[in-house]
């Protein structure tokens, strides 16, 4: 009797043990947008996070573009199904704002989580863009960027082209000598249309996208980018895109890969482009600034960033919101950091890890990764160009393009498509207004 109570007993410790693990590790889900080398830069930053310690395990989810990934993260969040970190682009940051209850404010997270927190340790001109004006971080600065001309060094050489070029005529000019050198598909082209002409575009020639700083005082601003500077570009744009001089390449980045396939020689988009065009292009490349207009008073200015934040959805538990801090202060260790710019090609976020850089020498051997910092700090802002805030603006941004697609095919004139643009943005800035009162 008594040995068949102690294999009851000893029967039900192992059924007991089986059920309850001795270490249950807590899952940090992390949707994210990013590609090609960067897509491998954050599978292994889990993986480095995930060995480092045994109580969390975050599992990174590719879900698409930006605007894809936004859209899948709100789309799940009503859904009682959000991840514990979505990565959203910097345009969204008004959306995520004001969507009261969907997320949990970064400031507010390491605060109850106890973790080591100083908004000051963050580069100003990248934390300004994701805090409150009390200077409260509400999302965690990822991969920031700014946009960059990417010149195919070579093929500028064979085409007599001796030095790159600086401001928006000497491209013009750079263009068509490459059409003429047998680059005849693309003399020079961009990703992100109206990131690059209209929003960077603006801030480098300390022009106003909208009122109130570019929605960064208020949401209700009114867009105002059909300035005549603004009709001049789009209409050189126009000209040029005839014999393909300049080749409109979408929306999007899926057109980067004209950049490395050789076949646009001049290609401005993201400074995070980098890691790809490193393991992708054949030939010897670097990055340079912007070009600006010469006859534009006080140009260049200073560029704004791009690139996305770290947003933390609400609703999750307190275990699961120490996890996410616990990773947040991973990622923001100063050689972390540094290894992250060195190797993506997105800024550093904190200081420590920009001087650790310069300290290293880093950027006298690799000066194509200074470039967006120059850009960024060419100037102090001004209220044209410290960064953007509009609401709606994934929308909104279609909107402008549809308007600079029109007018590139030759259906609208460059004011009617920027009026068309900016009439048909304002309407929908009145609209968020009102949702996010």
């Amino acid at each position: 009797m008594a040995f068949r109570q102690f294999g009851a007993a000893a029967a039900v410790t192992v059924v007991l043990a089986l059920a309850t693990p001795a270490h249950a590790v807590t899952e940090i889900q992390w949707w994210h947008a990013m590609t090609g080398g960067n897509n491998d830069i954050v599978n292994k930053l889990a993986e480095e996070f995930n060995a480092s310690q045994s109580d969390y395990k975050v599992v990174p989810t590719f879900k698409g573009s930006y605007p894809d990934t936004m859209n899948a993260g709100i789309a799940a969040f009503r859904a009682g199904t959000a991840p514990h970190i979505i990565q959203v682009f910097e345009v969204g940051t008004a959306t995520m704002m004001s969507a009261t209850g969907a997320i949990k404010p970064v400031y507010q997270l390491m605060k109850d989580a106890g973790e080591p927190f100083d908004p000051k340790a963050y580069l100003p001109a990248i934390t300004g863009y994701y805090s409150t004006s009390k200077g409260d971080m509400l999302s965690f600065p990822f991969n920031s960027s700014s946009t960059v001309m990417w010149i195919n060094k070579d093929e500028l050489k064979k085409a007599g082209i001796a030095e790159i070029p600086k401001t928006w005529p000497e491209v013009f000019d750079a263009a068509k000598k490459l059409k003429a050198a047998g680059h005849t598909t693309c003399g020079f082209s961009n990703a992100w249309a109206s990131w690059v002409h209209i929003e960077q575009f603006s801030a480098w020639h300390n022009a106003p996208i909208g009122t109130k700083a570019n929605g960064l005082d208020g949401f209700d601003t009114v867009l105002t980018f059909n300035s005549p500077l603004h009709v001049k570009h789009l209409e050189n744009l126009i000209e040029l895109q005839k014999d393909k001089t300049y080749d409109y390449a979408g929306r999007a980045n899926a057109s980067e890969n004209r950049f490395a396939s050789g076949e646009c020689a001049i290609f401005l988009t993201s400074s995070g482009y980098y890691a790809t065009a490193k393991s992708t292009a054949k030939f010897d490349f670097t990055s340079a600034p912007m070009p600006y207009y010469p006859d534009v008073k006080g140009a260049p200015q200073n560029s704004i960033i791009g690139g996305a934040s770290l947003w933390v959805m609400g609703g999750k538990k307190p275990e699961e919101y120490k996890g996410v801090a616990k990773f947040f202060t991973f990622l923001s260790a100063t050689e972390r950091q540094a290894d992250l710019h060195q190797k993506s090609g997105y800024l550093p976020i904190t200081k420590a890890a920009y001087e650790k850089t310069v300290k290293d020498g880093f950027y006298e051997k690799n000066p194509t990764l200074q470039t967006p910092l120059k850009e960024l700090t060419n100037k102090e802002p001004t209220e044209n160009s410290r960064g953007l805030r509009f609401g709606n603006m994934v929308q909104m941004r279609d909107l402008w393009a549809e308007e600079l697609e029109a007018a590139l095919a030759g259906k609208k004139t460059a004011k009617e498509a920027l009026d068309a643009a900016v009439a048909r943005g304002n309407a929908m800035l009145r609209t968020f207004e009102k949702t996010a009162k």
